[in-house]
């Protein structure tokens, strides 16, 4: 098509393939020690004034990437993995605290980056099936005029 442009992926080059194996992870779905090292400092520090953290992190985001991947209810979450209410807490506790999405957006940054594109995409694609219009059920606009100001 004239003006398309196309991107050329490097990820799967028979050069860069042996970089995302994971044959030797105990799970396809636990991170690697570079993977680790990026999202660690995004990790929050242990309440002030409990007892010392004894659970391992890393694990515990193994954990919920398990879940998150497999998408296996927690009851049936592998046993060499952290306790299912441990990893349980800790995910709900990132989902409201916004550490999920702060991890997201770092991951994201990171994979746009490595594609040689900038951080935040500058536009998007929009087709008729993607904007409902007023006629179709769409929330019809009201003129600023008629909101009752005078």
């Amino acid at each position: 098509m004239p003006g398309t442009r196309f991107v050329s992926c490097r990820m799967w080059t028979t050069e860069n393939r042996p970089r995302y194996c994971r044959d030797k992870l105990r799970y396809p779905s636990d991170l690697t020690d570079a993977e680790w090292e990026h999202i660690a400092p995004l990790i929050p520090p242990a309440k002030r004034g409990g007892g010392k953290r004894r659970v391992n992190m890393r694990e515990v985001v193994n954990g919920v990437m398990y879940v998150l991947s497999t998408g296996c209810q927690w009851r049936y979450m592998p046993k060499d993995l952290p306790p299912r209410s441990t990893v349980n807490d800790y995910f709900c506790s990132w989902s409201y605290d916004g550490t999920l999405e702060t991890i997201h957006h770092a991951l994201y940054v990171k994979c746009r980056e490595q594609a040689d594109r900038e951080a935040n995409p500058t536009a998007c694609i929009l087709d008729s099936q993607s904007v409902k219009s007023a006629e179709k059920g769409g929330r019809a606009s009201i003129p600023m005029g008629s909101m009752g100001a005078s």
